[in-house]
């Protein structure tokens, strides 16, 4: 038999109307009362019914997620933390996968407006001016990207590419090699600047390969380019670019990480199972992605200080086996 809200009023002693509000809005209710119709709730095993509630609250009770690519080991695991943060806190997650595609990205998150209570977009390609009037409609919180006041979650990309450059130098590399990830992307950006300048400021030749997709695919086709510019080490925009350097790399005849040492960022699963295993910097993908859902959900219910909407979260240098002393 189906249990529905008059039964749980009759059991926690409420009205029907005080179990909408406690189960819909629980922070505009007595916690004594919301305590009982939790625990009534629970004791029949009653579900909300999602469209009720949408049309009494005006919620749809969905979230949506942008990436630009599902297929990336990064963005998967920080998919599965946003769905299953969202889920304790009896949200759905709508996903939409971008494959890196400025216009694509903008389509969808129009498409999305209406079928969503607020947005979680991460790491977006769009210009900032775009983003900015996606948050003129509804909430929106940035997830590795930072736009103006538009709350944020972010890693710390200078200080994972202080800790790197830090490590090829005491490892004696004067000579280091930056392969750089979409134009589009912020992250690249932040990266590829704090890259120049410790480079600068430590006196290192730094060697630029220009942007290739942040795909295996990538860094194959970034690797001769490498190989012939004669640096000692080469560091990613992300892990999948190095595995295919790697790949390439040792292909050509070349020893990693003996002959040259190779970097990456975001310490993907695949990261530790190759041989060699990728010296990479690792983000607290869960706790970023939880903590992401926490921020948008504190903005849908007017919770949210205004000192309190931008976050960043450290980056850990992780030494494994492809990086080494500088042949020369």
């Amino acid at each position: 038999m189906t249990v529905t809200i008059r039964d749980v009023a009759r059991l926690a002693g409420v009205s029907a109307s005080s179990v909408c509000r406690a189960l819909a809005t629980p922070d505009k209710v007595r916690a004594t009362t919301r305590e009982r119709v939790q625990k009534a709730a629970a004791q029949l095993g009653y579900h909300p019914n999602r469209v009720a509630r949408g049309l009494s609250t005006g919620r749809t009770g969905n979230l949506g997620l942008v990436v630009p690519d599902i297929a990336n080991p990064f963005f998967a695991g920080l998919v599965k933390a946003v769905q299953n943060r969202a889920h304790e806190c009896d949200f759905l997650v709508l996903l939409a996968d971008t494959d890196e595609d400025v216009a694509a990205e903008m389509d969808l998150i129009h498409t999305l407006t209406k079928q969503v209570d607020g947005f979680l977009l991460c790491s977006p390609r769009a210009g900032d001016e775009d983003l900015r009037l996606v948050g003129a409609d509804l909430p929106v919180v940035m997830l590795n990207r930072r736009v103006g006041q538009i709350p944020s979650v972010i890693f710390d990309n200078a200080d994972g590419v202080r800790q790197v450059i830090t490590h090829l130098v005491a490892l004696n590399h004067r000579r280091i090699g930056y392969v750089a990830g979409p134009k589009t992307s912020w992250v690249n950006r932040e990266r590829l600047r704090a890259v120049r300048t410790l480079a600068a400021s430590m006196g290192l030749e730094l060697v630029e390969t220009g942007t290739v997709s942040p795909t295996y695919v990538g860094g194959v086709a970034a690797a001769d380019v490498l190989l012939a510019a004669s640096v000692t080490a080469v560091i990613a925009y992300n892990d999948m670019i190095a595995l295919g350097l790697i790949s390439q790399i040792t292909a050509r005849g070349v020893r990693v990480p003996q002959d040259i040492s190779v970097v990456g960022f975001d310490d993907i699963p695949t990261a530790g199972l190759v041989n060699p295993a990728l010296t990479t910097v690792s983000e607290p993908k869960e706790q970023c992605g939880r903590a992401a859902v926490d921020l948008l959900v504190d903005l849908l219910n007017d919770r949210e200080g205004p000192g309190n909407s931008r976050r960043v979260a450290p980056m850990q240098l992780v030494v494994r086996q492809t990086t080494a002393p500088s042949p020369v």
